[in-house]
């Protein structure tokens, strides 16, 4: 009887064997595919985030050109390009001209600071450390400076590092549009891959997934781009109007911090302050209102346009989008609410199946 076994048993050994080695080498080159583009994973990311966000534009330009998607893609890829490479091209030309300009009035003792208004030192807390220091630079810039230049270095030394940081942050960017570009363009075969996919995941319901995952990201792009592009639209329209100097590039900060979920009240109160020291009490007191308009309309925004096309309580989006960027940062805010939302599918189909059966 042993010995009508050992064929079987060799063979079953056999098998498992090879089955071993093949489940290894598939996992090797996972892994070295893995370790091969984990570099390349943000900008992928991104391009794909990118591109579902923007495909109803898309398939309205690919209509209004004919259905050529190409064309389409090429031209919908450029213009975000374009409308940010020009404004950094022209910002950065205006920082080095500037800082060109200043080092040479300041080597030639000709850079004055006026002196500061008495109502300078009455403000609370930083009022008159600031008055002073102020009257230091007013009397002599160059003792004003070398009095503060162990906190210049560093702070040259930061700002270097920030500049590089966006520098780096902007050719990401161009390299993730070019990406959606080419998955819109090929947005058919994309969408027949990732449902094909999803059904090997989770059967008929596959397509309920992508479906959810489409929508959640277009949802979590409006509720925070979206309400971020919307808030630094009315800040730049308050900076034009009581005529700052910079209007444009405070109105880029609100946009940057409003993105990351800082509070927008960071770049605006000292614009606020600013705009009490050098205009009427009634201006500012209307700028202030304004600016405080900018600071909550996230609160009532956000909640409408975050679950807007995804049958899924808002409350889950929100969680998962903010919890997911507390975690992950920026990316988070798309991952964090997809994977919220698509457990909380998961869990109500369990429990609807539940049901049925206990029917």
């Amino acid at each position: 009887m042993n010995t009508s076994n050992q064929p079987n048993d060799k063979m079953f050994t056999a098998k498992a064997l090879e089955s071993i080695m093949r489940i290894g080498l598939v996992l090797l080159l996972i892994y070295w595919c893995y370790n091969i583009a984990h570099p390349f994973f943000p900008i992928i990311f991104w391009g794909i985030i990118i591109a579902v966000t923007i495909k109803p534009i898309y398939d309205r330009l690919r209509s209004v050109l004919g259905g050529r998607g190409t064309l389409a893609a090429i031209l919908i890829t450029l213009l975000p390009l374009i409308l940010l490479i020009v404004p950094t091209y022209l910002l950065s030309d205006l920082l080095i001209s500037s800082s060109k300009e200043y080092l040479v009035h300041l080597k030639q003792g000709t850079l004055s600071v006026p002196p500061p208004s008495e109502k300078v030192a009455s403000w609370p807390v930083i009022g008159k450390p600031l008055y002073d220091f102020w009257s230091l630079a007013s009397n002599s810039l160059e003792s004003a400076l070398m009095k503060i230049s162990p906190q210049f270095k560093n702070f040259g030394t930061q700002l270097l590092s920030s500049v590089a940081g966006i520098g780096i942050g902007i050719l990401k960017f161009v390299v993730s549009m070019v990406i959606a570009g080419v998955l819109l363009a090929k947005a058919d075969a994309g969408a027949q891959a990732a449902l094909l996919l999803a059904k090997r995941l989770r059967n008929e319901r596959g397509g309920d997934t992508v479906k959810l995952a489409a929508a959640t990201v277009r949802g979590v792009a409006l509720g925070i781009l979206g309400v971020a592009i919307i808030q630094a639209l009315m800040a730049g329209i308050g900076f034009v109007v009581v005529g700052l100097p910079a209007a444009g590039l405070l109105a880029l900060l609100v946009l940057i911090v409003a993105v990351v979920q800082i509070p927008t009240i960071v770049i605006l109160c000292p614009v606020i302050i600013y705009v009490f020291y050098t205009h009427s009490t009634i201006v500012a007191v209307m700028f202030a209102v304004w600016c405080i308009i900018i600071g909550l309309i996230d609160n009532i925004l956000k909640p409408l346009l975050m679950g807007r096309g995804v049958d899924v309580p808002m409350i889950i989006i929100f969680i998962g989008a903010i919890g997911g960027f507390i975690t992950y940062g920026l990316p988070g805010l798309f991952a964090g609410a997809f994977v919220f939302a698509l457990s909380y599918e998961l869990f109500l189909s369990w429990l609807n199946d539940d049901t049925k059966i206990d029917a």
